[in-house]
């Protein structure tokens, strides 16, 4: 994969793979192989130099916020951990105030928690792409990566 490759899904968020085409889903798993194995063979690279994600946790996790944090700190971006301790979602402030203003601070925000509907919310006000990092219907970013353990051992 170039540095230059740009995915027909650049810019899209992760909500559930019902939003994608099955031959995108083989897409990203050619590229999460791609990048697998460049971080096996020590190669470093800097795809999201510049970038920012917010890591909203309302149910905490420790593989998750690890997967998110390292993985894209490791290609030069630059992750902010929020748990419900840190911001008002839905509190004090609306799901889609927090999205606007979480749309001008960063790149993308990953999504934890409970509802479906609040990721939904935050990929439709925030202006960025958003990624179900898990809610109580779907947790896409755990599927993809069963489906590669599937592929590899399999």
């Amino acid at each position: 994969m170039s540095e230059k490759f740009i995915p027909p899904f650049k810019g899209r968020s992760l909500l559930t793979w019902l939003d994608y085409e099955p031959e995108e889903i083989l897409q990203f798993l050619d590229i999460a192989f791609q990048v697998k194995k460049e971080k096996t063979n020590n190669e470093i690279h800097q795809r999201f130099l510049g970038k920012t994600i917010a890591l909203i946790f309302e149910k905490r996790s420790t593989r998750t916020r690890c997967s998110f944090e390292t993985a894209f700190g490791e290609e030069g971006g630059h992750p902010v951990f929020l748990s419900s301790q840190d911001i008002q979602l839905g509190g004090k402030e609306s799901v889609e105030d927090t999205a606007r203003v979480l749309g001008r601070m960063f790149s993308a925000i990953q999504f934890r928690g409970f509802s479906q509907k609040h990721v939904e919310t935050l990929a439709k006000y925030s202006g960025i792409p958003v990624y179900n990092g898990l809610t109580d219907e779907y947790h896409p970013t755990q599927a993809l990566a069963d489906v590669m353990t599937l592929k590899e051992n399999f």
